[in-house]
């Protein structure tokens, strides 16, 4: 079946400026491909800790998806994405008011309330903390949380908060806090020990800190003890730091040994802050013979983490300098190309029209010329149909000559013979049953608002008192819709079904059902009858109710088995 011709207009408008925007498409693919790239090692070099090497790369990346979203907003959660981890990478080296500024264009790219602005809140948190903007902290965390909808990752930006109110002081607000998310009965089926290591490390030095030593020091040493099982090298670092801050007034030589494992853990991880925390530590135990030792490491690395972070921040402006330039340089060339390209479309989108136009009006011709086959077609059939009522009213015009003949014999022979009376009226029984059954084969279908009844009166004529015709759903069906070469085509297929039946089925109990879909009409016969091998169906009847639903691109499927009836599924298109 055709479609409609704007359907073709906007097929050969695609075709004809497929070439260009296939040219168009693929650099921007390519374009994606190399942002992705960039993006992909970037995160690489983050996890290896290579945090200079990845910031580039993000930045690179980020440009490039810049440039592809002037186009829309596709690469708009990438770009969201990169400027989150750019933030972290600052924070790192201690840049905090930077990653505030990049965390915060961050938002342009996302969507609200939802799992990046649940991230980008947690950084906005992280920064003002470690500013000592403990206020905004909580509130940046309270919002991150908001945002996030899984429990278990909820956890995280509440025990932030609660690691706030330890730096504080408002020991017994973090208690509280810490004690809620543990003992929430939903969080413990599901969270693994090593998950809850640092709500369980926070609450026990909150503990210790609220004079609470005993109970603080039992949660400490579960929670490093998870860390230490589950290998999470960089989390034990904070216990470490908590046991040595707890054993700082009470066992000198223990408060040492923790903070050294601190202090050499972080080493290894290269993790700055907290190797200046356990020298910290270390330096104001005051072990005379090491202090000096540890003051000079301490004040080294101070010196050397200002140098590497002042460096950073300079790397990272001189970064966003000369991408400004880089882009206003590109935008200029862009507009002078889209002026180009402007000149080169307005001549070849005038040929397509033209092109256009002529396509547009074959293609009409063809619908019109398939548009008239198929009403021709409907007038062949209605002919059709005008035909055998015809003859069906000649037949019973030759049958009423046999009548005459009867008659005439009734006349000629001495009706008192009893034998005489008998052939009479067997004769003219016979003569009428042929009347009957061939002028209701064949005679004029009702298709106006009577021909559920109709139909129904047809059938009818098939019961008797030893065969019971079953008809459903009959009136379920909206025959206003269907037209009326349809409505023939179904009163004459199950006219000829019941035929087939009476002649052949012996079937005491005959089942017709109508159900209907947003398509098809379908009638489903079955009938109790003996059935026949399906390869032996006699073709007569059957072969013209085929014909009739093909006709109209309809379908019929037989079902039949010896002593098992016949079925019969048909489908017709509304």
């Amino acid at each position: 079946m055709l479609r409609s011709p704007f359907f073709y207009f906007i097929l050969v408008l695609f075709l004809f400026s497929c070439e260009e925007k296939k040219t168009i498409n693929t650099n921007k693919e390519s374009v994606r491909k190399e942002a992705l790239s960039l993006r992909n090692k970037a995160i690489e070099n983050y996890d290896k800790q290579n945090f200079n090497t990845a910031f580039d790369e993000f930045y690179k990346s980020k440009q490039l998806y810049e440039n592809l979203r002037e186009s829309g907003k596709k690469d708009s959660a990438n770009i969201g994405y990169i400027l989150t981890q750019m933030a972290a990478i600052q924070q790192v080296n201690g840049d905090y008011y930077g990653s505030k500024e990049t965390v915060t264009e961050a938002l342009l790219y996302v969507k609200k309330n939802s799992v990046y602005t649940a991230e980008i809140n947690n950084r906005l948190g992280i920064a003002d903390k470690e500013l000592s903007l403990y206020d905004d902290a909580i509130l940046y965390y309270k919002e991150a949380a908001k945002d996030i909808i899984d429990p278990v990752q909820k956890q995280i930006p509440i025990s932030n908060i609660a690691a706030v109110y330890i730096q504080q002081k408002k020991y017994d607000k973090a208690i509280t806090l810490l004690e809620s998310l543990l003992n929430n009965k939903f969080l413990k089926n599901i969270v693994k020990p090593i998950d809850n290591a640092t709500i369980v490390d926070n609450l026990g030095y909150a503990y210790f800190k609220n004079g609470m030593d005993d109970k603080g020091l039992f949660l400490m040493n579960k929670a490093l003890q998870a860390r230490n099982e589950f290998k999470d090298v960089y989390k034990s670092i904070e216990s470490y730091l908590h046991l040595a801050d707890y054993y700082a007034k009470k066992d000198i030589h223990k408060s040492n040994q923790n903070a050294l494992l601190a202090y050499n853990t972080a080493t290894k991880l290269n993790s700055v802050d907290e190797r200046l925390e356990a020298l910290q530590i270390l330096i104001s135990n005051d072990h005379s013979s090491q202090n000096s030792k540890y003051v000079q490491r301490y004040f080294t690395l101070n010196d050397s983490i200002i140098k590497v972070r002042n460096n950073f921040k300079n790397k990272f402006a001189k970064i966003k300098y000369d991408a400004k330039i880089e882009k206003d340089e590109n935008a200029k060339l862009r507009l002078e190309k889209a002026e180009n390209l402007l000149s080169l479309q307005k001549a070849t989108y005038l040929r397509i029209v033209f092109i256009i136009v002529f396509i547009f009006l074959v293609i009409l011709i063809a619908i019109l010329i398939r548009y008239y086959k198929n009403k021709n077609r409907a007038i062949e059939f209605k002919t059709s149909y005008n035909t055998e009522t015809r003859i069906a009213k000649k037949i019973h015009d030759e049958l009423a000559n046999d009548v005459f003949h009867v008659i005439a014999f009734a006349e000629s022979q001495s009706l008192s013979a009893e034998s005489t009376k008998e052939n009479l009226l067997q004769k003219l029984d016979d003569i009428y049953g042929r009347v009957r059954g061939i002028s209701r084969e064949n005679n004029r279908i009702d298709t106006g608002k009577d021909f559920i009844k109709s139909l129904k009166d047809m059938l009818s004529t098939y019961n008797t008192s030893e065969r019971n015709i079953m008809v459903t759903n009959l009136e379920s069906i909206n025959w206003e819709i269907i037209d009326d070469i349809k409505k023939i085509t179904i009163s004459r297929v199950l006219q000829e079904l019941m035929v087939n039946m009476k002649k052949h089925s012996q079937a005491n109990l005959v089942v017709i059902k109508f159900e209907s879909d947003q398509k098809s009409i379908i009638i489903n016969y079955t009938d109790n009858g003996k059935g026949a091998e399906k390869s032996k169906i006699a073709k007569n009847g059957l072969q013209n109710m085929e014909n009739r639903i093909q006709a109209l691109k309809g379908t019929i499927d037989f079902e039949t088995e010896l002593d098992k009836g016949f079925r019969a599924k048909i489908a017709i298109p509304k």
